[in-house]
């Protein structure tokens, strides 16, 4: 069914009038009700050029049915060239039904699209929202540590190609872990060799933590050059999946929604089931306290800083699935992750998922109606109200040093 129903398309897509033989042939003996619809409409695309106009005024009826974006093409080439009142009035009915049939398909690449960027923004997010929310570091070097994982990735699939050449397609399982600890131990070596030394002083730990980014990215430029380095999907990872005729989802996009979803599953029992956990939650709403109560607060410091950037390194792998790394990737992210862990709330889960989410749908969504400048304008517009009205987030910290 699926070679006759391509062969229906192609017929669809190139009408030509030598094939209507073929055609008639086909519908008498087609029982499958998609493939009998689709040659149906491959018949009238041939006689919507008919020499009759009431054969084109029934092929431009037929054709109203059709949610292919050829079709559209086809039956705007006639509207031109009609002379025929009737016909005109039916070709135009039929390019507003198919206008219609088709806008369902784009309002739905435009939720898969902002779905996309909102599962990006919360990897990339993730992290931050618990170094900035246990620490309240402002981590401008966040971005370099997510390209960290993002080359660590490129050079296992380096050695994949150089000396597993067979087992290419899972370099990418291998490059998870490895991104992971390759970018929490610079995070956890930052932390404890600077970042400690700042704590209770923002300003110098602003300008800290911008001096290591430009190290981080003129040590990667030393190190695998200036330009763009390419990274390869895995076959699993190519191609799309079909579900509509003018919508189609890329598998590296849908794996990396999944993933996204993944990692925060496993942050949520991290923090909520473990004693890691309990300890970070501790430390979150009450320094003091948990000091008091013999909880090591240095050592939490440096294990939550070393996960939080071990999934920003995460958020690179991902990354690299979907476009070209760089020196200069983290610093694409960097703003925008930063307004979704305020937005959501200073170490709030829960509102980074929605902030996360919420910035990349409406940002796709406004980007339709008023181009990308526009809709980055507007969002940051609606975030600095929205901090305006309420400064603690979607989610405010709860505890006692949130009600202090």
């Amino acid at each position: 069914m699926t070679l006759r129903k391509q062969a229906a398309l192609a017929l669809l897509k190139e009408p030509d009038a030598s094939r209507l033989p073929v055609l008639d042939k086909a519908l008498a003996s087609e029982k499958d009700h998609a493939v009998l619809a689709l040659l149906t409409q491959a018949r009238a695309a041939v006689v919507l050029s008919s020499d009759k106009p009431e054969d084109r005024l029934q092929a431009a009826r037929t054709l109203s049915e059709s949610s292919q974006p050829e079709v559209l093409l086809l039956l705007n080439q006639q509207l031109g060239n009609e002379s025929d009142t009737a016909v005109q009035s039916a070709l135009k009915l039929a390019v507003s039904k198919v206008q219609q049939n088709l806008r369902w398909g784009e309002r739905l690449g435009q939720l898969f699209t902002g779905a996309s960027l909102g599962s990006i923004l919360l990897l990339v997010a993730l992290g931050l929202a618990i170094t900035y929310g246990l620490m309240g570091v402002i981590n401008l070097a966040h971005g370099e540590l997510m390209m960290i994982g993002a080359y660590a990735t490129y050079v296992v699939q380096v050695a994949f190609r150089n000396y597993l050449p067979g087992a290419f397609d899972y370099y990418l399982l291998a490059a998870l872990p490895v991104a992971f600890v390759t970018s929490a131990l610079v995070g956890a070596l930052l932390e404890r060799s600077i970042l400690k030394h700042l704590y209770g002083r923002p300003l110098e730990t602003l300008l800290a933590t911008w001096g290591i980014s430009l190290i981080l990215m003129q040590a990667v430029r030393s190190l695998f050059g200036a330009q763009n380095v390419g990274v390869e999907n895995p076959s699993w990872m190519s191609g799309s999946i079909q579900l509509m005729s003018n919508l189609q989802l890329p598998w590296n996009r849908v794996l990396i929604i999944g993933f996204a979803a993944a990692v925060l599953l496993g942050m949520s029992l991290l923090i909520a089931k473990t004693r890691l956990g309990l300890f970070v939650r501790g430390v979150t709403q009450n320094r003091p306290m948990a000091s008091c109560m013999g909880i090591n607060t240095a050592r939490i410091d440096t294990y939550a800083f070393a996960l939080g950037s071990g999934i920003a390194g995460l958020a690179g792998c991902a990354l690299s699935q979907i476009g070209n790394v760089g020196p200069d990737l983290g610093q694409s992210y960097i703003v925008d992750s930063f307004m979704v862990v305020v937005l959501g709330g200073v170490g709030q889960l829960a509102g980074t998922v929605y902030a996360a989410l919420g910035l990349g749908l409406v940002n796709k969504l406004l980007e339709g109606w008023t181009g990308a400048v526009l809709a980055k304008i507007a969002v940051l517009v609606f975030i600095i109200v929205f901090i305006q009205k309420r400064p603690q987030g979607i989610f405010a910290l709860k505890g006692r040093s949130a009600e202090a």
